[in-house]
């Protein structure tokens, strides 16, 4: 499998489709989209040559943990258990961004910054549904 045509947003670079062992010391969990100028990445979606949104540097990535460790409770245990697509559609109202743009995996640094922000605030009322 080659790969699609992945830019990357920083430096504009084609990036590579890798290996994910090349940026975990040798150790594989699949193919990756990887700048090979500033570094930034991205993995696929398994079997596939999809993104699994765009790719990311240090700080994106960790703003992502984040964004996901705020939101993910709240299909994984909370009143949208087992329901991850509504509990996206409830983040795509409270963001104002279309759902097919509302995935942590496509989202900047601002974005997650405002998962984070939206899941604090509404934490209390959520878990009354």
């Amino acid at each position: 499998m080659k790969g699609r045509i992945v830019i990357c947003d920083y430096c504009g670079t084609p990036a590579d489709f890798v290996d994910s062992s090349v940026v975990y010391h040798g150790h594989s969990f699949g193919m990756i989209y990887l700048c090979p100028r500033c570094g930034a990445y991205v993995g696929v979606h398994k079997g596939s040559d999809k993104p699994l949104g765009r790719l990311a540097n240090s700080e994106l990535r960790n703003w992502k943990k984040a964004a996901h460790a705020a939101f993910d409770p709240l299909w994984k245990y909370g009143p949208y258990r087992g329901r991850r697509n509504e509990a996206y559609r409830w983040l795509s109202e409270k963001m104002d961004t279309p759902i097919e743009f509302t995935h942590i995996g496509m989202f900047d640094v601002d974005q997650c910054r405002k998962v984070i922000r939206i899941m604090r605030e509404e934490r209390n009322q959520l878990w009354k549904i």
